[in-house]
């Protein structure tokens, strides 16, 4: 008994401990309940990669970085807004500015436009008798001619019945005036001269091959027969344009033809004398608009007796605002504007000292200078995303928020491989044939490096379909080893300069993490990001081929993901075999 009461003595001593110790702790409580750490929806993100989320510490599933607590400060924020990590700021160099009335270049509208030949100055050189071209003297296109020069000679069985009958009406010339000068007459007609005629009328004899001169001074831009051809009266032998003065047709946007009227001047540069300016005046406004760029053509006549402008030049006008003049306008950085279809968006920071930020649609006016007129959606004093643009809008579509793709936003949640995930997104493109973004003007040859890009993503997609590992993580390797070919020389254009490099790093980004994983799952996350950048540079710059923008809603966890293909026929990267026709176009890009 004695045992059994010092056992009994010991237990309730050390329950009595045990309460002490621990009985009345709160720590303890929530080390050791489950549902009180769910309470803090304490979340790990990797400074590095923004979107991946999860629920507990550990390792970033794309770097190995160690994961980071997500700053628990984004309560109270609306829904439509989104916040981001310092690092991750640091490490996107997104920048910021304030928006504030600027008077920019001196109050210009820019313009872009070509050269082309004045139609008003253009001839073309017929033949006034048919024949056969015995020698054509004109040698080349853009060879120059002048008025008089001889440009070919011409067997004409009908000329020389013509010769014949003059030589026998001029032996009657006394006895039949009338018969005389009508045979003088018919020759004329073929553009004889008096001389020639009466050099046939004075010798008595016929001249079998015909002389025929040009009766312009000009350069040719085509030529329509070759020695040898049979050709007819009146029928075209060579295009002649006078480029002593040349047109530039420029491109003015429906909202901006009230600021524009004939007379008005016009100061035009092009990028082959970047240090020289050319005054001009606006001689005619299209009063018709064009319907599929909702543009019309301004046209500028220039003076190119110095034979500076070529047909075919690109050039830039920049002419004074009449409607503006003197106010001050609302101006931002063309970096801060992403397009979709016919929507104008930026980033708002809505929170100075917190990195918070939120999409606001703008309407834009003119564009002056590097920097675009705002007459809807922004005030002075807003502070707005300039630099870093395509990374916050990636954010944002990651964490389901309003956005270039998604206009309506969705529900946040946190998928099954640690990233997030966005619900109920309905967003589509404008119109199925219609480019979403504003297409910046490029080289082809810039653009056929994007092509080589664009066909090695076609086959790490088509790898994808056929679930081989290691065919996806080669293919990501040559897209990676073709993107740093890609020659950013090739763009003169600020702003496609600046769009590209903020693209080409997230298209490597993404190339490299697929590159380095060996899980088919993990790949198609990375895959996801790839496509989604990867279409922003096919709606930017385009390759001169048709592509087709497909997307599947069963994808990432019924969230959705597009993907880009050569063909219309969908086949699913996201499923492979498993469901390989799932999904639909949404967009053909021209």
């Amino acid at each position: 008994m004695k045992k059994y009461i010092i056992y009994t003595g010991i237990l309730i001593v050390g329950l009595l401990l045990g309460w002490l110790l621990f009985g009345g702790s709160p720590k303890y409580d929530k080390v050791h309940n489950h549902d009180a750490i769910s309470e803090t929806n304490q979340l790990w993100t990797c400074s590095m990669h923004p979107q991946i989320m999860q629920p507990e510490p550990g390792d970033c599933p794309i770097c190995g970085m160690n994961l980071i607590p997500v700053d628990g400060g984004s309560e109270g924020l609306l829904a439509d807004q989104f916040k981001l990590t310092e690092n991750a700021m640091a490490l996107a160099n997104i920048q910021t500015s304030i928006v504030g009335n600027s008077i920019a270049d001196g109050n210009r509208i820019k313009l872009s436009g070509r050269i082309v030949e004045n139609e008003e100055a253009n001839t073309v050189q017929v033949s006034y008798f048919s024949g056969r071209i015995e020698r054509l003297n004109v040698s080349f296109t853009g060879e120059k001619i002048r008025k008089g020069q001889m440009l070919a000679t011409i067997y004409s069985p009908e000329l020389y019945a013509a010769q014949q009958e003059l030589i026998t009406a001029a032996s009657l010339k006394e006895s039949q005036p009338e018969l005389f000068n009508a045979v003088r007459n018919k020759l004329k007609l073929w553009k004889l001269s008096e001389n020639q005629i009466n050099q046939i009328e004075s010798s008595g004899k016929v001249k079998e091959n015909f002389p025929v001169y040009a009766t312009v001074s000009g350069t040719v831009t085509e030529k329509l027969v070759e020695q040898g051809d049979y050709i007819k009266q009146g029928q075209p032998l060579l295009k002649i344009a006078n480029l002593n003065t040349v047109w530039g047709n420029f491109d003015v946007y429906e909202n901006q033809i009230d600021r524009f009227k004939k007379g008005q001047e016009v100061v035009v540069t092009t990028n082959a004398y970047p240090n020289k300016e050319f005054k001009g005046k606006v001689d005619f406004i299209d009063p018709v608009l064009n319907t599929k760029t909702r543009t019309v053509t301004l046209r500028v006549v220039l003076n190119n007796k110095d034979d500076v402008f070529k047909p075919g030049m690109f050039i830039t006008a920049k002419i004074e605002d009449i409607k503006n003049e003197h106010q001050e306008v609302l101006a931002i950085p063309i970096s801060a504007v992403l397009w979709t279809g016919e929507r104008s968006v930026v980033y708002l920071k809505t929170n100075p000292d917190q990195p918070v930020f939120e999409m606001q649609e703008v309407v834009l006016g003119n564009r002056i200078g590097n920097e675009y007129e705002v007459l809807e959606g922004l005030f002075v004093g807003n502070e707005i995303v300039t630099n870093g643009t395509f990374t916050v809008d990636a954010a944002a579509q990651l964490q389901g928020k309003k956005s270039m793709m998604n206009k309506v936003g969705g529900k946040v949640t946190t998928g099954h491989e640690g990233h997030l995930g966005m619900e109920d997104i309905t967003s589509e493109p404008q119109e199925n044939h219609s480019n979403m973004n504003e297409r910046l003007n490029v080289s082809k040859d810039f653009q056929n490096q994007l092509k080589t890009v664009f066909y090695d993503y076609v086959k790490l997609k088509d790898a994808l379909v056929k679930d081989d590992v290691n065919s996806v993580i080669q293919e990501a390797k040559k897209q990676i080893e073709n993107l740093s070919k890609v020659d950013m020389k090739l763009l003169t254009d600020k702003e496609a300069h600046n769009h590209w490099m903020a693209l080409e790093k997230e298209i490597k980004a993404s190339a490299n993490s697929i590159s380095n994983v060996t899980d088919i799952k993990v790949q198609r996350n990375h895959f996801k990001h790839l496509s989604s950048h990867l279409i922003k540079v096919m709606q930017l710059f385009g390759i001169n081929e048709k592509v087709y923008v497909e997307f599947c809603p069963m994808a990432d966890n019924n969230n959705g993901a597009y993907w880009l293909s050569k063909e219309e026929k969908v086949i699913n990267p996201y499923f492979g075999e498993a469901m390989l026709t799932c999904g639909e176009v949404k967009q053909i890009i021209e």
